[in-house]
């Protein structure tokens, strides 16, 4: 196609601007921008045009007066035009996998930073995009999962992908293994991974990762929930970067677990105003499972309606995932308590006993804070800094008192 006719002044500005981007600035780029189009102008045309406006704008028609422009300032200014136009995916990738010498660096950054947040956003729905995610190269598969506002069910789905993506992408063990240490398990973040893929983890033979690594990133998970305090002055800024919560759809929970006089455990649930939000007016979002006993339950934090006054609430409720062959039946002693900040403490909403078994198997509150919806997403006394802080105490009890009402129900799972 021939190149748009530019008239008089404007063509030479084209010219000038087609010289310093195309021949001496983008000359390094071109490979990878020949085959672009913009309504049917081949990229560089169009490039130079837009830069030969900016040029025209400075209000300056004589020859002499454009040697100022710089190629610095032409490729700041590419930079700029770059990103207002539209990103698809393949341009992201090429702006992020272009190796950008030590000079260009500071002047093409804000463009790939840009095409980085293009691609975190686009691809932040995991499921949706899983399948989709195991065609992008390794500098877009960074740029994916350094995000924190990724939705995922929980961390370790991301680890297995990780592992799945490497296997397929790279097929020489070495070079492997070398990514995976390298340049995807720093992406993951253990703090949030769940006891039982830790124990898978630790006890796997699998030469594709560096054990002494995920031992020693693992090791500090459990130190730092181990002692918190006096974790903070050892750990790295870039280790905490990695203890920060992503979006969740499978939320991670703190345990305080007792084995006598009976066994018992106190769960710690924090939700964001945010994560609540998503939930209304029909959804629920889960904890990660954790043990009692042998069975083994998660919370489940709900919108939910009550077809009575036509209102919707915030329920909390206790279920069982799994319970131990031969246990057909446990009694266990429930208090679901949330922090209020008025006080700083948390306050019991619901006290009961109940027994789960084959169909009784989720049981709680289904309007906690005995407020509509409305009240409740508002109230900063229940949202301390913007963050729900639930707690939820379970023990072993002997004996099954009945207690039934219209806030205390079971449901089936």
């Amino acid at each position: 196609m021939a190149r748009p006719i530019i008239d008089g002044h404007r063509r030479w500005c084209a010219a000038v601007a087609s010289e310093i981007i195309i021949r001496r600035v983008w000359s390094s780029w071109r490979y990878s921008l020949d085959d672009r189009r913009f309504n049917g102008v081949p990229v560089e045309y169009k490039m130079a045009d837009m830069v030969a406006d900016w040029i025209v704008d400075q209000s300056k028609p004589s020859l002499e007066d454009y040697t100022h422009l710089t190629i610095i300032s032409c490729m700041r200014r590419c930079s700029q035009l770059l990103t207002s136009l539209r990103m698809t995916t393949e341009s992201a990738l090429l702006y992020i996998d272009h190796p950008c010498s030590v000079s260009m660096a500071a002047e093409v950054q804000h463009v790939i930073a840009f095409a980085k947040e293009f691609l975190a956003n686009k691809y932040k729905d995991f499921n949706k995009f899983k399948s989709e995610l195991m065609n992008i190269s390794l500098s877009g598969i960074e740029a994916i999962f350094s995000s924190t506002d990724i939705h995922i069910k929980c961390e370790n789905d991301l680890y297995y992908f990780m592992l799945e993506w490497a296997r397929t992408r790279y097929l020489d063990s070495e070079e492997r293994r070398e990514i995976l240490s390298s340049r995807l398990l720093p992406l993951v973040r253990f703090s949030h991974m769940t006891r039982a893929a830790f124990v898978e983890i630790l006890t796997c033979t699998d030469n594709d990762i560096e054990h002494e690594q995920v031992t020693k990133r693992i090791t500090e998970v459990l130190l730092d929930k181990a002692y918190p305090r006096q974790m903070e002055g050892a750990l790295t800024t870039q280790t905490c970067q990695q203890f920060a919560e992503r979006a969740y759809k499978c939320k991670p929970v703190k345990l305080v677990v007792f084995y006598r006089p009976r066994p018992q455990v106190t769960v710690y649930l924090d939700l964001t105003r945010e994560e609540c939000s998503r939930i209304f007016p029909s959804k629920h979002i889960n904890s990660h499972c954790f043990w009692l006993a042998g069975w083994r339950f998660y919370l489940k934090a709900s919108c939910e309606m009550n077809e009575q006054r036509k209102l919707c609430t915030f329920g909390l409720w206790v279920g069982v995932r799994e319970n131990p062959k031969g246990s057909t039946d446990l009694t266990v002693d429930i208090e679901l308590a949330a922090r209020v900040g008025s006080s700083g403490k948390f306050v019991s909403e619901l006290e009961d006993t109940f027994t789960f078994n084959s169909s009784d198997r989720l049981y709680g509150c289904n309007d906690l804070f005995d407020m509509p919806w409305s009240m409740f997403i508002a109230d900063d006394d229940v949202f301390i800094d913007g963050v729900l802080h639930l707690r939820a105490d379970l023990g072993v009890a002997v004996g099954r008192p009945e207690l039934q009402s219209w806030r205390y129900l079971t449901q089936q799972t």
